[in-house]
């Protein structure tokens, strides 16, 4: 070959591989894309559908997108599909989803924890949280962090969970059988230890070559303890490049950013609950990290589809058997906004649950934390199904002996978050109660989040039983859940030394269907037509 044949070979070869180059870089480039959801609790028809996100997943991916699916928390509790098979239908389905990341929100413990520990293992991905630890010995009992290589880059995710989640679900989950604690999740008075704890998690997955960090946690902002919401963590941490949050059930307006405590931005994010959107967080090509709300899904994953009918299906017998009638809707939501209004306000649905309570349990008044009301009895023929989906917690009713005293102290902690609301807000029976909300809350609770007292002037006002004023020094029968009257749910601690009559008698769906059939003659008609509730409590 003679030398000038060489060159003209040697142009043409390098030539090619500069016209090659850009098509490579840009195979190899393609945009990273963080997929995620929070709270779904069961709901994997509702809204998007969860047989849609898989099928989104899977279309990115053969766009030759590399992705990851997280979840923020609060997934396998919350309807029927999760309470009748404790769990391990909602975790079949998310493996098949394939998520990649999965942690626990507050409501993952709601089966109790020997329930969880045997859950965990099963989810393929597995659970993470940095804050979980076994009390005595400091360790972790999940996996703090993990690390997924997409496009060839390192992707450091590091799970936390609320410190509120050992108030906010059955308190005695945590604790041995003398009432001591045995988990903890780094709960302070401050936040210090959270920060902390997820601080070192950062750093580990940094040290191992994280190139991007994402945390995933179940925090919340709006009724969250400030010190623990996800702004909180932001604020108090560094090389995190991004937050994908849950439990306060919000939608974030992308973007929503934080400063973090070396000043830099942190994006936020929350889709909502029961995939109302999907999160979609972006790593450019540049590296810069976009965040989008996918609200609009077309196509499902045909397989995952059958698999969501075949667990459903293996409950339907009982599901729909009829209970009862109603001739209106009963609602714990606001029919002129569409928001959730039985955590800061009088429902009707609120009115007809705490009567069967009382009713049922026979009792001078009862009380129901409005957390416990999750969803809507429509105008007609409602089953079994639909009481579980409104009330699907389990919990199960209990009297006790309490004081007036005991009573306005769990009034007032309802009420302390207004108008914000709060898990305990309760919605009564046999009583009425008014809230002044230009009184500053005064109420004092530990690092736990347990009510400890009320400082100065109290929010609650003119409280009657049975047309009367209470007696602070008398004592009253009260109906109501175990969750509140004997655990201390809601860190309604104030109850826990009290006389206990009745206890775990029934469930609370078995008593709002004994309440209707036997008590109402399977028809809800009078006293409930308000969906504001009948004037037992005045917001002022």
């Amino acid at each position: 070959m003679t030398r000038n044949l060489k060159k003209f070979y040697s142009a043409a070869l390098a030539m090619l591989v500069t016209l090659l180059l850009p098509v490579a870089v840009l195979a190899a480039g393609k945009e990273i894309i963080i997929l995620h959801t929070n709270d779904i609790h069961c709901g994997i028809t509702d809204n998007l559908g969860i047989d849609k996100v898989s099928q989104y997943k899977k279309d990115l991916k053969k766009q030759g997108h590399p992705v990851a699916l997280a979840d923020a928390g609060d997934a396998i509790q919350g309807a029927p599909i999760g309470k009748l098979s404790t769990g391990e239908s909602i975790i079949k389905i998310m493996n098949a989803v394939g998520y990649d990341f999965v942690i626990p929100g507050n409501h993952e413990f709601d089966y109790g924890m020997e329930r969880f520990l045997q859950l965990a293992p099963r989810m393929k991905c597995g659970y993470y949280s940095c804050n979980f630890v076994d009390v005595k010995t400091r360790k972790p009992i999940l996996k703090p962090s993990k690390i997924i290589v997409l496009g060839g880059k390192k992707i450091g995710f590091v799970g936390v969970t609320t410190p509120e989640t050992l108030v906010t679900s059955t308190p005695k989950y945590f604790q041995d059988k003398n009432g001591k604690f045995i988990y903890s999740f780094c709960e302070d008075q401050t936040g210090e230890k959270v920060y902390e704890a997820v601080q070192r998690a950062v750093n580990n997955v940094r040290k191992e070559g994280a190139e991007y960090v994402f945390l995933v946690g179940h925090l919340g902002t709006d009724g969250s303890i400030p010190y623990w919401s996800s702004g909180a963590i932001a604020a108090n941490t560094y090389n995190i490049d991004a937050i994908i949050d849950g439990h306060s059930h919000e939608q974030y307006i992308p973007p929503h950013k934080i400063i973090n405590k070396a000043g830099k931005e942190v994006l936020v994010a929350q889709t909502g609950t029961k995939l109302k959107s999907l999160g979609k967080m972006t790593i450019k090509e540049d590296g810069t990290i976009t965040s989008e709300l996918v609200k609009d899904l077309k196509t499902a994953d045909p397989k995952v589809t059958k698999l969501v009918a075949k667990e459903n299906k293996k409950f339907e017998p009982i599901l729909k058997q009829p209970v009862g009638e109603a001739l209106t809707d009963l609602t714990g939501d606001d029919p002129k906004t569409g928001e959730r209004r039985v955590r800061n306000g009088e429902t009707n649905l609120g009115d007809f649950v705490a009567d069967a309570y009382r009713f049922v349990l026979d009792t001078d008044i009862s009380m129901v934390n409005g957390g416990s009301i999750r969803n809507t009895i429509k105008k007609g023929v409602f089953t079994y199904n639909d009481l579980l989906e409104a009330f699907p917690f389990g919990n199960m009713c209990t009297v006790i002996e309490a004081t007036g005293q005991q009573i306005v102290d769990a009034l007032e902690v309802g009420a302390s978050a207004y108008p914000g609301e709060h898990g305990a807000f309760m919605q009564v029976s046999g009583m009425s109660y008014t809230v002044d909300s230009s009184i500053p809350s005064g109420l004092v609770v530990d690092a736990k989040g347990n009510f400890v007292e009320v400082k100065g002037e109290r929010r609650v006002k003119d409280v009657m039983i049975n047309g009367k004023p209470i007696d602070l020094n008398g004592k009253y029968t009260i109906g109501g859940s175990t969750y509140v009257l004997k655990d201390g749910g809601n860190g309604l601690v104030m109850f826990k030394q009290s006389r206990l009559l009745k206890d775990g008698i029934m469930t609370d769906v078995d008593a709002i269907m004994e309440y209707v059939q036997n008590h109402l003659n399977a028809k809800i008609k009078e006293g409930y037509e308000n969906p504001y509730g009948a004037g037992r409590i005045t917001i002022k």
